[in-house]
């Protein structure tokens, strides 16, 4: 993509975020509404909701159905957000398409959220996509991928994040994923018991983990997990290889959407057994480091939660661990459920977000633990391959990990400041 026009986008970055319909209904209306060329599937949720649509786009990509996935943030490139049977679209492709937006967006007063939302079914439509899986950006109710009409809706689950915009009480952030929701219309959703009163309340017709589906896993270790799925109307079974109870779970949403859309069992199978999620649980061979290094955003409590359960599971000892998180986010929350599983802190931030903590500011909170201050990823991998240790991990945040992965992969990175 030309230098240009991502520059005037990832400037309007720092204009923050202003839930509304408003703007990006406007901002789609002026090129024709590309949203109408196609079905499209939304979702949310407060963790799992980019590996649940990535496993729901490769099912209906092995369905044989012309299937977009987009999903935000990204890890390293701007055009992984666009995805077209599993493919990141051209980057020439999407700085067109961008260059044709930019007009509009400046007139409607666009965010950058709201711009990449309009991009990516512009995108889609010239691509000839049947279906879209848009993950939710932030909420629901307001965010602008709700400016779409699903015909089918996923939440994967509620926890306390971003509170400052959704909410400080798991009811009132319930209430605005429920906004993804339609009356009548089919959604499956993974959220606590007490929560679901909230999302019937809506009309839609729910499908729930723990009543109309019922879960079954046996985790294979490294290699994923089988999963046996109880819907009302029948039963599948499928292997996945994404990690960890959490993982075998937004697995078994993804089949229960695509079974309501209509997909088979065959289908089912090859999709999830396909599916990949880089940065979330990715095992990554460093022939530079001589280790494995696992790879997670885990950046919330809750996201900590389940990856510090999923390293019981593997029956990981005690190791180091790259982290680094932005500031604004419960860090003290997602440290204390890491601790027991860290035998060595290597401290430090995403050299490209200013939203990242320091180093010296996350330290008091590894207190007790050896620790290692770094100011980039750069300097926290040299230091890591000095310890020597045959597994690692790094974690806290995933702009972190999207400057880590390049790194590790020998690839070249985006050297653009993130906020989004």
């Amino acid at each position: 993509m030309s230098d240009e026009s991502l520059n005037w986008l990832f400037a309007r970055q720092r204009f923050g975020v202003h839930p509304g319909l408003g703007r990006v209904q406007a901002l789609l209306a002026r090129v024709g509404n590309p949203q109408d060329a196609f079905q499209n599937v939304l979702v949310g949720g407060t963790n799992g909701k980019g590996s649940t649509a990535a496993v729901l786009a490769a099912i209906l990509n092995a369905d044989g159905r012309r299937t977009g996935l987009f999903t935000s943030p990204h890890l390293t490139h701007f055009a992984e957000r666009f995805q077209v049977d599993g493919q990141e679209l051209p980057p020439e492709t999407v700085d067109t398409a961008l260059n044709r937006l930019r007009p509009h967006a400046e007139d409607t007063g666009a965010t950058f959220f709201e711009i990449v939302t309009a991009l990516g079914a512009l995108l889609f439509a010239e691509a000839g996509v049947e279906v879209a899986v848009m993950e939710v950006g932030l909420g629901g109710r307001l965010d602008s991928t709700n400016a779409l009409d699903p015909v089918l809706s996923v939440i994967t689950n509620v926890a306390l994040d971003h509170t400052e915009i959704l909410g400080n009480t798991l009811e009132a952030i319930a209430a605005e994923k429920a906004g993804i929701l339609r009356p009548g219309r089919p959604a499956v959703t993974g959220v606590a018991a007490d929560l679901l009163p909230l999302l019937r309340a809506t009309g839609a017709d729910l499908w729930a983990l723990g009543q109309e589906l019922r879960v079954q896993t046996r985790s294979l270790g490294w290699q994923g997990a089988e999963v046996g799925l109880k819907l009302p109307d029948s039963a599948l079974e499928f292997q996945t290889p994404l990690l960890g109870a959490h993982g075998a779970r937004n697995a078994a949403l993804a089949a229960a959407a695509a079974w309501r859309l209509g997909v088979g069992e065959t289908a089912i199978r090859g999709g999830v057994a396909a599916a990949s999620w880089p940065g979330r649980l990715e095992v990554l061979l460093s022939g530079g480091l001589g280790a494995r290094i696992l790879l997670d955003g885990a950046h919330n409590p809750d996201g900590a939660r389940a990856l510090a359960a999923t390293l019981l599971e593997l029956d990981v000892l005690p190791l180091p661990v790259i982290f680094g998180a932005a500031g604004d986010k419960d860090v003290g929350g997602v440290v204390e459920a890491l601790r027991p599983h860290v035998s060595h802190a290597v401290l430090t931030r995403a050299t490209l977000s200013p939203r990242a903590a320091t180093a010296a500011d996350l330290a008091p909170l590894f207190a007790g633990l050896p620790v290692t201050l770094t100011d980039s990823p750069r300097e926290a991998l040299t230091v890591l391959a000095a310890l020597n240790a045959p597994l690692a991990l790094a974690c806290g945040s995933l702009y972190l990990i999207g400057e880590l992965r390049p790194l590790l992969l020998g690839t070249a990175g985006e050297d653009r400041e993130r906020w989004q």
